[in-house]
């Protein structure tokens, strides 16, 4: 099986999708800022965990297509005002919608996204009961990811982050949405709220190692493939699981939080970190989290589609960016 082939079969669909269910109207500017993010691609990741999740209890891409859109587009509308609030000015190798459309505009794109996903949801052709459960899912998850941004920025005025402070705001922040993806998908192809309850585990605990491991790589990946500047977390001083086991540690990073390092600099901070152990327990973690996450998928029947969400777990600690 290849896994890459398999999401692009579903994210074609949901392309698609987004053209049709977002198109450009008046006024232009502001439904071009809004699709200019859904446009320029990305890993598809969250739409496809709701299109397998329906497969594995038995239904079908078509049935959950627009809440898989739905889903995509609240992904979209957080990076676009993320990108705002940490001024970051590239995204997905382009320039952020802030820095072609201005704030006001960037910021207004990114609402459209977010309303319109929950208009997709509304207008869907499913069990009104279970479109309703769908929506607060998804508002509830909303909610949460702003939580989990307010706690990321926080951090950044905070001299002690624990571990456990950490793992909340990463599950927050990035793990809910692929736990309300693999819920909403289960809900809509007519599983049992059992059976979604433990696919959003799955996907809440995926999540939260995907994340962690994003930080892994933010060391470990060259420049060249990552596509930023490699060990940019430990400049910037970001409260990463990484960062917060080497000052547990006792280990004082003569660049952490300076903004900018030579070369050499960089590299003495990264086998500082490699010889704390703080890398390979950051690693760890996130395997753990991936073991535990796969072990939810226990209440689903074999099939093609459960076994592409368990690739995609694999993926998550197994991808080079």
């Amino acid at each position: 099986m290849n896994l890459i082939e398999e999401i692009k079969k579903r994210s074609v669909h949901v392309d698609e999708g987004i053209r049709e269910m977002l198109p450009i109207k008046h006024p232009e500017e502001l439904y071009k800022a809004a699709r200019y993010l859904p446009d320029a691609g990305g890993k598809r990741l969250r739409p496809a965990a709701v299109i397998l999740a329906a497969e594995a209890v038995g239904s079908d891409l078509q049935t959950v297509l627009p809440a898989a859109v739905a889903v995509e587009l609240v992904h979209n509308f957080t990076l676009m005002h993320d990108d705002i609030m940490d001024r970051d000015d590239v995204r997905r190798g382009m320039p952020a919608a802030h820095v072609k459309w201005g704030e006001p505009g960037a910021i207004l794109a990114g609402d459209t996204l977010y309303s319109r996903a929950f208009e997709i949801i509304t207008r869907m052709d499913n069990d009104p009961a279970r479109i309703v459960k769908c929506i607060d899912i998804l508002a509830r998850t909303c909610t949460e990811i702003c939580e989990g941004q307010w706690l990321d920025v926080e951090f950044e005025h905070k001299g002690v982050v624990s571990e456990n402070e950490y793992l909340q705001m990463v599950e927050k922040k990035t793990a809910v949405l692929y736990g309300a993806a693999c819920k909403i998908g289960a809900l809509l192809g007519g599983s049992s709220l059992e059976v979604a309850e433990q696919m959003y585990e799955f996907g809440r605990m995926i999540g939260i190692a995907f994340q962690i491991y994003d930080d892994v790589l933010d060391i470990v990946t060259p420049e060249e493939v990552l596509g930023k500047v490699r060990g940019s977390d430990i400049m910037e001083g970001k409260k990463t699981l990484i960062a917060i086991h080497a000052l547990n540690s006792g280990l004082k990073l003569e660049i952490f939080g300076k903004g900018k390092a030579s070369k050499g600099q960089l590299e003495d901070a990264i086998r500082q970190l490699e010889e704390a152990g703080s890398i390979e327990y950051a690693r760890n973690v996130a395997l753990s989290y991936i073991r535990d996450g796969k072990a939810k998928l226990d209440v689903l029947d074999g099939s093609q589609a459960k076994d592409i969400l368990l690739a995609i777990a694999d993926y998550m600690v197994e991808r080079s960016y």
